[in-house]
């Protein structure tokens, strides 16, 4: 197989959903499916023995569940990108997903391309959070994301060319807010709203505010 192909697995215990997502990487130049399981101890004796370069892991599998599974793989295999993927990701399962390590959490209602994405950027070793995700991590996991009341002076050190209109709509960009809601809330134009949450995303050097709301979070910004 090509170095430049993605290695990829598929842990959904549904038949009829594991053979749907399936089917998105036919016609993929770079992702290639090499093994699929709809059971968690199947799928760590299988990721330690392909070595996937992206595991696609559910949450509800029955007999030890995906946040489990992925663990234990990650146990012998640190290196291991694991992608869960859920209907429903409670304070809970987002909580143990990442203390567990994972690289990216998203819900099943994501779209084709989106997925795709996420899976070449997982490999890479970036982290993807959806943005419902975002907003429980939040409210939520202390232990994980410190909520850290930043002074100006060490809000300026950290990220000293954000100005503080940027910082305002930055922590409403963290919260989930669209660009409407964040015109609102500042009384502005939605225009404005969106110029400044451009600048911030070139500023973080990522490339959506997805991936601004995590960086945010992760470093303690907000």
């Amino acid at each position: 197989m090509s170095e430049d192909k993605i290695t990829l697995m598929i842990v959904e215990d549904q038949k009829i959903i594991r053979a749907g997502l399936k089917t998105l990487f036919d016609d993929s130049e770079d992702i290639v499916v090499i093994d699929e399981t709809g059971s968690g101890r199947e799928a760590v004796s299988k990721a330690l023995l392909k070595r996937p370069n992206v595991i696609l892991m559910d949450i509800i599998l029955p007999d030890i569940n995906g946040i489990k599974a992925s663990r234990e793989i990650r146990e012998k295999n640190p290196d291991a990108k694991i992608i869960i993927i859920s209907g429903d990701l409670c304070d809970k399962y987002v909580k143990d997903a990442l203390e567990t390590g994972v690289f990216a959490l998203v819900y099943k209602d994501i779209n084709s391309d989106d997925l795709m994405f996420i899976i070449r950027t997982v490999k890479d070793g970036s982290l993807w959070i959806d943005h419902r995700a975002v907003k429980i991590i939040r409210s939520n996991n202390i232990h994980l994301v410190h909520k850290t009341k930043i002074s100006n002076s060490n809000f300026k050190a950290k990220h000293a060319n954000l100005t503080n209109r940027e910082y305002e709509v930055l922590k409403l960009v963290v919260d989930g807010k669209s660009n409407s809601e964040i015109a609102k809330i500042l009384c502005i134009s939605e225009h404005t709203a969106k110029a400044h949450v451009c600048n911030i995303i070139q500023k973080f050097l990522v490339d959506d505010r997805t991936q601004v709301a995590v960086k945010a979070l992760r470093e303690g910004i907000v």
